[in-house]
């Protein structure tokens, strides 16, 4: 299954929320992405330009734009990236075949 990295940051009223009513939001990810067929691997809250990084598999692209574009439309995130991660299996594999790739570059 591929594996997907998402960063994402709150809204404030969001934060609000959570200060009022502290609660484990990698237990609610979590579910989301299992109910789409994913697997949520890791969750960690971060410094920086993004609050959170959450780590997971799914059965392919489709289903995980499902889950980002599902948590968005809460609308309790202000930004949020998705990055599809490959296994350094994965990234030999596509060395490999780039060797087999005719490519002209532009010409001056």
């Amino acid at each position: 299954m591929p594996f997907y990295m998402t960063q994402f940051s709150y809204t404030s009223g969001a934060w609000n929320a959570l200060v009022e009513n502290p609660q484990d939001r990698a237990a609610a990810t979590g579910k989301m992405i299992e109910a789409a067929g994913g697997t949520m691997l890791h969750f960690f809250f971060a410094f920086g330009e993004y609050d959170g990084v959450v780590i997971s598999e799914a059965p392919d692209n489709t289903t995980y734009s499902s889950v980002a574009l599902g948590a968005v439309a809460g609308g309790a995130m202000s930004k949020m990236k998705t990055t599809v991660l490959m296994t350094p299996e994965e990234i030999v594999g596509a060395l490999r075949d780039a060797g087999k790739v005719a490519y002209t570059p532009p010409e001056s």
